[in-house]
């Protein structure tokens, strides 16, 4: 997934605006006591974000606003699809995990693919909090942040919802599943 032009056209950014706006209203209880006239002045003020939010978009993450950092005056945009985003699936954990594998290796890994994007994979806590605003990985899994003594054992950690319960599993890093991607964050 190499990527070189970082900016928008205005056809592309128009498109972007309409359908964050109308997710945004969609689905109102995300984000409650947040107004759209708020995000998109910050979104036009960061006009440098928007690269990021339409690969998001692109590869199938359905973002949308689940917060607002009032500490840095930050809205916070995370992939709410309801399966893992299809784009980004059937990747490893990251690099070291991508080189340990001899044969069959993925196409790239989801640490790079988040880099590349401009996006933060989620931790435990930010996927148990999505998980609050609605039901998520009924069908799939996503990766998300591994904590440094697990990754230096070879593992990685993903999750996912099951039996009306959010599940924290964990597998080698170096596999990777048709049903298993990431979700990302983004700040704006």
């Amino acid at each position: 997934m190499a990527i070189d032009k970082k900016e928008l056209s205005t056809e592309g950014r128009n498109e972007l605006f309409k359908t964050l706006k109308a997710r945004f209203e969609k689905h109102k209880s995300r984000h409650e006591g947040i107004q759209w006239a708020d995000v998109d002045a910050r979104l036009n003020a960061k006009s440098e974000k928007l690269w990021s939010l339409d690969q998001m978009e692109l590869t199938g993450g359905e973002p949308d606003v689940i917060g607002f950092d009032k500490k840095n005056g930050e809205y916070i945009f995370c992939d709410c699809v309801a399966e893992s985003p299809k784009g980004r699936r059937s990747l490893c954990y990251d690099r070291d995990a991508w080189n340990f594998r001899k044969e069959h290796k993925p196409e790239n890994t989801a640490l790079d693919v988040a880099a590349e994007i401009g996006i933060e994979i989620l931790d435990e806590e930010e996927y148990r909090h999505l998980q609050t605003l609605g039901k998520f990985d009924l069908k799939t899994s996503s990766w998300i942040k591994t904590p440094a003594g697990i990754r230096k054992l070879g593992g990685a950690v993903f999750c996912d919802r099951r039996y009306d319960t959010v599940f924290y599993y964990h597998n080698g890093a170096e596999s990777y599943y048709a049903a298993r991607g990431f979700r990302g964050t983004l700040r704006v």
